[in-house]
């Protein structure tokens, strides 16, 4: 059984029946999620590494804005 992350309602997700990849949402609180692995099923809500990669790689307008008053 995989339960949602966000409310832990049964999701009703079929090992056999899902890939990698593809996106499922929970019917109770309508979170989306991508299934990380399937077997066994591991999910992560969509979206949720692109905020934390962007803080990381990107620099911020302010720091660009320092760099080029030296």
């Amino acid at each position: 059984m995989v339960y949602c992350p966000e409310c832990e309602t049964d999701l009703d997700i079929d090992e056999e029946e899902v890939d990698e990849g593809a996106v499922v949402s929970c019917p109770e609180c309508g979170t989306d999620f991508e299934v990380v692995t399937v077997n066994p099923v591991e999910l992560k809500i969509v979206g949720e590494d692109e905020v934390e990669d962007d803080d990381d790689d990107e620099p911020t307008a302010a720091a660009e804005a320092s760099e080029d008053e030296d």
